[in-house]
């Protein structure tokens, strides 16, 4: 995974690198946002997770799936999946509990397609 971003003007496209970005970030106003007070580390590490893992599965990512790869019990797990989708920014849940989108990424259609430098197809929530 590349640690920079890609900042487009026109046509141009220039690579910023991680530590840069986050140092811009930690100056804007509002980064440290009460909304995100909620959050624990493993409110974190479950939203990092989902977002990075969505597009490579494709397709809405069941609890147990998560529970699994981040070796956390299903049990503890619910209450954080519940907790961020409850704030409505982080994520959203179908009616068997899968997450289909986890800011700034979906596996519903939206007329926002992507697709990453890996291949991976996917949406833009």
């Amino acid at each position: 995974m590349s640690e920079s971003v890609l900042f487009g003007q026109g046509r141009h496209y220039t690579a910023i690198p991680r530590h840069k970005w986050e140092e811009h970030l930690s100056q804007v106003p509002g980064h440290d946002d009460p909304r995100h007070a909620f959050m624990t580390p493993t409110h974190h590490l479950v939203r990092n997770f989902v977002v990075r893992e969505l597009p490579r599965l494709g397709r809405p990512m069941p609890p147990a799936f998560i529970a699994q790869h981040l070796e956390l019990p299903l049990e503890r797990l619910l209450p954080i999946l519940d907790d961020l989708e409850q704030h409505l920014f982080f994520l959203f849940r179908d009616d068997q509990g899968a997450v289909v989108w986890a800011y700034p990424v979906t596996v519903a259609p939206t007329p926002h397609a992507l697709t990453f430098s890996t291949g991976e197809r996917l949406y833009a929530a």
